[in-house]
């Protein structure tokens, strides 16, 4: 009977437009109640959510990522990579996802991605030709990489979770990433292939000389972070840390782009952004605890076993499927902390590796960034293309196919998300 409450208030809750953290919250009080327990172990587990080091993370990503984008990086790196390959007939496709990818690794955030580039990159792609909502739906899907290149916020998460090396998942998210970003280039040139499309002047030695060296500062810092890390500089969260002081010198007194009246709004947006996280952590934490004590994480783990008769294939394909459906629902935090303590000890069981398990985990709840009814990247990028929702989730699907056969190849092909982690001792 818990179950059914937790559950069925939960997505009553969520059918009414109640955010995120207060369905999880909610259901979660409604369950207590009707299992007699005591209401004080709510915020025993609220601090016990949140006082974590590894979160600490969280925050400072955040505010690195705000940095840079105000530093103006996202222009700069858009004009390197247009001196590049612009030339190459779709060469702003590649632009745009390459452009991702880099700045996928200042930001951590798949929204923070389309917002920072989707200004910039979508017009210029409309003015050689792209369809407006090809060109929406590819920046949003873009952005999506930006929770699996590293650093990613939702890899802390995860790693928070479940004890897994945040440094593993890190340098395990690399080749995933870049795997979805040459899936998408793909797809883009099947779905522009009918399009007149204008090329950009071929830029001169010089040029490319001069954006690269504008540019470079912000190519840095994820040299700086993942290079400190790996090299045992520094953990994760020191690297988050040490991102933010990078990012605020390079705002201030290389490109001076950032003064106190711009270095307040950063402060209180990241501070804004980073208690709707926290929030979101501590309600989550809350409803797997509940999930756990009221034993429908190992009914539900048990099933999960039955139903795939031991077979990591079949299991495999039974979380994609259901990480698929939820991502069209809630957002990641949400659904590590809701399906984590049910799937993982079962992946574990089976020998899957951690890493590869929560690569994929990442990039099934990444996809959902782009599939309606939620997909917040959709809302993002929709009206910087001057389309509706309507027209960009229809524009998304070749994208989205895409992103799947991505899923796949990493899902069943675990040594692509192994192969650079083992590198580390």
């Amino acid at each position: 009977m818990s179950t059914i409450i937790l559950i069925g208030s939960f997505f009553v809750l969520l059918f009414l437009n109640v955010p995120i953290a207060g369905c999880l919250g909610l259901s979660s009080l409604l369950t207590l109640g009707f299992m007699d327990m005591s209401f004080t172990t709510i915020p025993i587990n609220y601090y016990a959510a949140s006082h974590k080091f590894v979160l600490l993370a969280i925050p400072f990503f955040i505010l690195a990522g705000n940095i840079m984008e105000k530093a103006g990086i996202s222009g700069k790196l858009i004009d390197l990579a247009k001196s590049m390959v612009g030339h190459m007939k779709g060469g702003l496709a590649l632009v745009c996802v390459i452009v991702s990818c880099f700045f996928a690794a200042i930001s951590g955030s798949g929204p923070a991605t389309v917002a920072a580039l989707g200004m910039i990159v979508i017009p210029a792609m409309i003015n050689v030709g792209y369809r407006p909502a090809s060109a929406s739906a590819l920046m949003a899907t873009s952005g999506a990489i930006g929770v699996i290149i590293p650093p990613s916020i939702s890899f802390v998460v995860y790693g928070s979770i479940t004890g897994t090396s945040i440094s593993k998942m890190f340098m395990g998210g690399i080749l995933p990433g870049l795997l979805m970003g040459i899936c998408l280039v793909v797809a883009m040139f099947y779905a522009s292939r009918k399009d007149k499309l204008v090329t950009l002047p071929r830029a001169s030695r010089a040029e490319k000389w001069k954006a690269f060296k504008v540019a470079v500062w912000g190519l840095l810092m994820p040299v700086i972070i993942l290079g400190g890390i790996y090299g045992g500089i520094f953990t994760p969260t020191e690297a988050a840390a040490v991102a933010a002081v990078y990012g605020l010198f390079v705002g201030v007194f290389v490109y001076k782009t950032i003064g106190l009246k711009e270095l307040y709004k950063i402060f209180v947006d990241s501070a804004s952004q980073t208690a709707v996280v926290m929030f979101i952590v501590c309600a989550a934490s809350l409803f797997s605890y509940v999930i756990t004590v009221g034993g429908i994480a190992s009914s539900a783990g048990a099933a999960l076993t039955n139903i795939s008769s031991g077979n990591r294939v079949i299991f495999l394909f039974i979380v994609n499927i259901i990480l698929l459906i939820a991502g069209c629902f809630i957002d990641g935090t949400s659904a590590f902390y809701i399906f984590t303590p049910i799937m993982f000890p079962v992946a574990m069981a089976l020998g899957i590796d951690p890493v590869a398990f929560g690569v994929m985990m990442t990039m099934n709840l990444a996809i959902g960034q782009v599939t309606p009814p939620v997909g917040v990247n959709l809302y993002v990028a929709a009206p910087m293309g001057g389309v509706n929702i309507g027209q960009i989730a229809k524009a998304v699907v070749p994208f989205v196919l895409a992103s799947l056969v991505a899923l796949l190849l990493i899902t069943y092909i675990p040594g692509i998300v192994t192969l650079l982690p083992s590198l580390l001792k």
